[in-house]
């Protein structure tokens, strides 16, 4: 039996473009609504969002039934907990708060079996299929994406050393923490934010390396995927929840009568 083929993978290696969708529900159920929407790909979100590796689990297997690529965030960058992700069957994981060449390095290894890294060796998990998988740990490098996030200036500073690192499938820029680290919290879309991002963005795309972010303006995220940049998250579930349930309540209160 084979492994199965990361298409977002293969994608961002060919400089096709993926459009994503932050995923905040923390429900299979939930997942299974924006599911048959098609996105490229889904960030299932352990650092702000109540997920565990039970509720991970469900929406893995609700994306893969769809096509569509699940990434998860773990809470943090732990060896024990990329395994766990990993050996759930998850194809790819963001890092957050990647911050030097050593943490990408880091990263890069928890994905890895011995002697490339450090990741723990089971032979009998969701992602091998249970066991059916017999070239498992020779084939999953390939089909496993690692992808690092910069949330500071420092961070941004580095970013074509870090981009550059082995094992490393794309950057992604957090723009609320960017935001945060130069006194400007509550503000990912201050012209000041991108005017650091877009340079730093465009020198790694210059390099081949991918790029990517989440924003929730469907107009600024077009126009990211146009200037070069390779995967972006256009929204959320649970803000396109919240705007449709506060939209649908002001329409119907403007058309009643006093």
């Amino acid at each position: 039996m084979d492994l199965e083929h990361n298409p977002f993978e293969a994608a961002l290696k060919v400089g096709e473009k993926q459009l994503g969708l932050w995923i905040s529900l923390c429900s299979g159920f939930g997942a299974e609504v924006t599911a048959p929407s098609g996105f490229d790909w889904a960030l299932i979100d352990m650092e702000h969002s109540p997920n565990d590796f039970h509720s991970v689990l469900a929406q893995l297997q609700v994306f893969a039934s769809y096509g569509t690529t699940a990434i998860v965030r773990p809470d943090w960058n732990d060896t024990v907990a990329v395994k766990r992700l990993l050996d759930l069957g998850a194809q790819g994981l963001l890092f957050p708060m990647i911050q030097s060449v050593d943490e990408a390095e880091q990263a890069v290894a928890a994905t890895r079996y011995p002697p490339r890294g450090v990741r723990g060796v089971s032979g009998n998990t969701r992602a091998n299929k249970f066991g059916r998988v017999t070239d498992y740990a020779a084939s999953v490098d390939g089909e496993t994406t690692v992808m690092v996030q910069l949330e500071t200036t420092a961070a941004i500073a580095q970013a074509e050393a870090i981009g550059m690192v082995d094992g490393v499938s794309g950057i992604f820029f957090g723009p609320a923490d960017i935001a945060a680290d130069m006194g400007l919290v509550g503000q990912p879309m201050n012209a000041a934010v991108w005017d650091v991002i877009k340079p730093a963005a465009q020198a790694l795309i210059a390099k081949g390396v991918p790029v990517g972010t989440l924003v929730t303006d469907p107009n600024f995220a077009a126009g990211l995927l146009n200037d070069g940049f390779n995967f972006v998250a256009c929204g959320s579930d649970t803000g396109l929840l919240a705007k449709a349930s506060d939209a649908l309540l002001e329409t119907v209160k403007g058309k009643m009568k006093e």
